[in-house]
């Protein structure tokens, strides 16, 4: 469930880079390193997912889980994989360039829903957000505000893109999330349920 959530995110991320509409905040960021300095988005994603680790560690004391770096490695993996396939393309047309981002956007939280259900840790970004709420006291939503606006600055400084399409996934991305999570815990409870239920009836 976690390695197919980040695959699925992935790959929405991908379509909302591909539609050419504006993508989220941390993604301006990391696609304008890739156009100032070269390498990979998905590098970029991973190299940036090192320094936010070490930066939670070092604001709040939050140790670095297995879920956190495999968070990193995968999703910056897949990202580049998906695009190094090549298997969504660049399209002209504004309306289709609409539905392919809405699509993204979509798929893109149900993917990230996906994988925080099994709860295995949450991903680097997220932990640097908590790092902060707790070392300045501010509330969760003001601190993620300041660092997605810090970011996208940064990222657009450097060539990112930012349109409409960000602004859209900074609003509507949280509630698709919050509302993934509880349908793929269920899903997750009834895989569980299944063996047990086979071993009542055999004995």
């Amino acid at each position: 469930m976690f390695m197919l959530g980040l695959f699925i995110g992935a790959f929405g991320c991908v379509l909302t880079i591909q539609a050419n509409m504006g993508v989220a905040p941390w993604d301006t960021f990391h696609i304008g390193l890739q156009k100032t300095f070269g390498l990979t988005i998905g590098i970029w994603s991973q190299i940036v997912g090192v320094v936010v680790i070490l930066s939670s560690y070092l604001l709040a004391k939050i140790k670095p889980t297995f879920g956190m770096f495999l968070n990193m490695v995968c999703f910056g993996s897949f990202l580049d994989l998906i695009l190094w396939w090549d298997i969504v393309p660049q399209i002209e047309g504004l309306f289709e360039r609409t539905v392919m981002f809405l699509m993204g956007m979509m798929i893109m939280g149900v993917g990230i829903g996906m994988y925080l259900s099994p709860r295995l840790g949450a991903g680097p970004r997220d932990s640097f957000m908590l790092a902060m709420n707790e070392r300045l006291g501010w509330s969760i939503q003001k601190v993620r505000l300041i660092i997605e606006v810090t970011v996208l600055i940064a990222g657009a400084a450097l060539g990112g893109p930012v349109s409409v399409g960000t602004v859209l996934i900074a609003l509507l991305t949280g509630p698709m999330i919050q509302r993934t999570i509880p349908f793929w815990q269920m899903v997750m409870k009834k895989q569980y349920a299944l063996p047990e239920r086979v071993e009542r009836r055999a004995s």
